[in-house]
This record gives C-alpha cells, structure tokens and sequence, in this order.
C-alpha cells in the first residue's frame, strides 16, 4: 500500500494567527507539510520558516503563488486584505483557506466568491466555532430537533484584554469579531436566514477612544426567518478570560456551549471559590483550530466542497454590515436591503 503525497501547503502571514497555523500544518496535521511561508514584514517568514525547519521562506506573497511546489494556501494577514489574496490565490490555481472575514464589503465578497468558482478551487473561510465539539454537537442536535422549535439564540464573544486601542480599525467589533457570532447564531439555527438586526454599540472599555471611531462593546438583535429571535453581544475587555458561549432555548429544551473554566478544579478557601479560566483563544479552541484545517486538506484531497464556504463568509457579513448601518442610522436594518 502506497502512502499518499504530503499535501503541500503555504501560509501567507506570519503573525499570531499564521504562526499557530503553520505549526499546525507542520507538526499537527498527517499527510499535510508546510512547503512556504509568505509575510511582507522583514524576517517573519524566515523566521517563521527557520523555527519550524523544511519551509521555504518568501517577502513576496506572489512568488508564494507562483510556487508549483505549493498547491493549496492558508491565508492569515490582516483582515482588510483577504479578499485581494483569495482571488489571487484561486487566479494561481490554488486551493484557497481564509481566515474570517473573508471581505468586508459585498463587492469584495461576490468577487471573491466568483473569481474561485471560475477557477475550480475549493474555497473555505476560518469560522472555527463549527469544528469545536460543543458548538457542532449543539447544532446536530437542533438539526435533530432535540431543542423542539428555535425560539431564542445567543452568542457571546468578550476578549480578554483591550491592548492597544490605536490599532482597531473602524467597526472591527461587527466585521471581525461578531462576525464569528453572526455565523454562529445561523449554524445553531440551521435552515434559517437571518432578515433584519438591529444594533447597539458604545466605547465603554476606552471612551477616551470613541472620538477616533473605536467602539468595544456592542449588542445586536437579530430576527430569522423561522420567527426565532436572536442575540449577539462582544466586549473587548473581560478581566477574567476569553469568554466565547453559546445557547439555544426551543419549544422543547435549551442548549448551550462554551466553558472559560480551564479545568475542572475550583479551590476553596477564605475568600470563597475559585477557579482558573482560559485567557486566550489558541487556548480556548486549539482542537477547533487544527480540526478546521485538518478538513480543508480533506477538500483539497478528495474534492469534497467545504463544509464552511464563501456564501457562509457572505451571510455573515451581510449581518455585520445591517449592524453597522443600525448602529449609524438607531433603527433596526433588514439584511435584503444590505444584500
């Protein structure tokens, strides 16, 4: 019996997220081997690549693309330029990840979208919430019916610290964070379309910031088509950790996911109990992470189509984008009228 190939992969972006990405493609992964690292930034794809051994090294994304020996590519640089590299990407005939959000306008999206149909290649976006084992049990089971009719949703993202204020883009509360609860609330209701969202958001973490267009703290409503009602909160600043959860109440139960708690253990002495809590989502979701990746290899090997896609990156943007408007406008937004 023959082993199959290594697949070859390339990252383009060597920050945080990419670094996690390519030591997954490197070490955590069979059958896949990180063949290139692309990064602009001076020394991080070769630092990058030196660290993990066996992995060509590039400044120029496009000598990335133009590489025969890569066939399929994760991309994890900064959100504003993911659209511009999945159509590049696709255009080179490569199997395209993307971490979210894929575009931030429609136009980018449909682009995107259009440019790896005509191309042929598998297109997968990076909303990781749907390989961790709570939030994808809890939709089997919706699907299954085990919660009756979907009558209340609720997803929750609170980061664990509000860094460096000066460096958030506008609106990055809706189009990069949120956008994951956007995406989760629609695979918690499955068969459902989200059609109107109305939005509420504020700089309660850094008001001093609010002049310059940060805002950190955000709620939003969102009403689907099946009648549930629906919301998603996020915060830039929980103190206590990384806090990601979700719920489902029906007509016949409720579920929910997510646990800050590191372990199980919770130490009790004079000041009551306590108990340790994850602060970092490379923590929170490591499974989730590798899992994601571990089936856009399968895609590219079996050309089995993605099981999150483009049209998934697009639905939640539309959301994001009807929050942002209601956010400018105070009224609720129907996503017909974004999309």
């Amino acid at each position: 019996m023959t082993t199959p190939h290594p697949l070859p992969v390339g990252l383009i972006g060597a920050g945080r997220m990419g670094s996690f990405h390519a030591e997954t493609l490197a070490h955590r992964l069979p059958g896949v081997r990180l063949a290139a690292v692309a990064d602009p930034a001076p020394g991080a794809a070769q630092g990058l690549a030196d660290r993990l051994g066996g992995t060509t090294a590039y400044t120029e994304i496009a000598e990335l693309l133009a590489d025969p020996g890569v066939e399929a590519v994760v991309i994890a640089t900064p959100a504003r330029t993911h659209a511009g590299l999945v159509e590049a990407a696709a255009r080179a005939g490569k199997a395209v990840y993307c971490e979210k959000p894929m575009a931030v306008t429609l136009e980018e999206a449909d682009r995107a979208i259009a440019v790896a149909a005509d191309a042929g290649v598998p297109l997968q976006v990076g909303f990781n919430r749907r390989y961790d084992t709570g939030f994808h049990a809890a939709h089997e089971k919706v699907r299954a019916g085990a919660v009756g009719t979907p009558q209340l949703l609720r997803s929750l993202t609170r980061d664990p610290k509000l860094a460096d204020p000066g460096r958030i883009p506008p609106w990055t509360i809706f189009l990069e964070t949120l956008i994951h609860d956007f995406d989760t609330l629609r695979y918690l209701n499955p068969g459902a379309a989200p059609v109107e969202a109305f939005a509420f958001a504020d700089a309660l973490v850094r008001p001093d910031f609010k002049d310059r267009g940060l805002l950190d703290t955000a709620v939003v409503t969102i009403r689907f088509d099946n009648g549930a009602l629906a919301t998603a909160e996020a915060n830039f600043q929980a103190l206590y950790g990384y806090d990601v959860r979700g719920e489902v109440f029906g007509s016949a139960g409720m579920l929910t996911m997510g646990d800050i708690r590191r372990g199980h253990l919770t130490a009790y002495g004079p000041d009551g109990g306590a108990t340790e809590c994850v602060t970092y989502d490379q923590e929170l979701f490591h499974d989730a992470y590798v899992a994601e990746l571990a089936d856009f290899a399968e895609c590219v090997r079996t050309g089995r189509a993605p099981s999150v896609t483009g049209q998934d990156a697009r639905a939640a943007l539309s959301v994001a984008l009807a929050a942002i408007r209601s956010v400018t406008t105070g009224v609720p937004v129907r996503i017909d009228d974004i999309a």
